[in-house]
């Protein structure tokens, strides 16, 4: 490997882990970012066995995370005729893709928030007799209707066409 090509690994490698960076600020793990970073880099479909190569991680790590991106819809596995072998490519606006992950895992994260709110009104139900309830259930009645209102912002956002 000469020089400049040695540098531009470097580089690739610098921007792997910033959009690595990026997608743990969103919640996702680092892999995720690479993943999405290493098939914005190739701009074309690459094989599961070049990702495991660049990367670093387990085939099995890899499908993993594919898996998972598929379903948000940013990268879409495929297959080339007369080849045996799996390949990725990245699918979409990049932008597009952080806003669905964004709003993948506000839900989520919502979803659980108030499943466990209503598990533990329940449980404060049972509890007779305490003056600290009425609190803590003011509280949870607080918290349920501003991630009403939070959910309903995140639908709006979910609606609103990226530029």
């Amino acid at each position: 490997m000469n020089e400049n090509s040695g540098k531009v690994a470097e580089i690739e490698k610098q921007i792997l882990s910033s959009f690595a960076a990026v997608a743990t600020t969103i919640g996702y793990s680092d892999l995720h970012g690479k993943i999405i970073a290493a098939l914005t880099v190739e701009n074309k479909p690459v094989s599961l066995q070049e990702l495991t190569k660049k990367l670093g991680y387990s085939p099995a790590m890899l499908s993993l995370s594919i898996d998972f991106l598929e379903v948000l819809g940013v990268v879409k596995r495929i297959k080339k005729t007369g080849d045996r072998q799996l390949y990725v490519t990245f699918q979409g606006n990049l932008l597009d893709c952080l806003r669905k992950a964004i709003l993948f895992k506000a839900e989520q994260s919502i979803s659980e928030s108030m499943i466990a709110f209503e598990q533990q009104k329940k449980d404060l139900q049972k509890i007779k007799g305490s003056g600290e309830k009425e609190k803590v259930l003011r509280a949870l009645n607080i918290l349920q209707k501003e991630i009403n209102r939070l959910q309903k912002y995140l639908k709006i956002l979910s609606k609103i066409k990226l530029p």
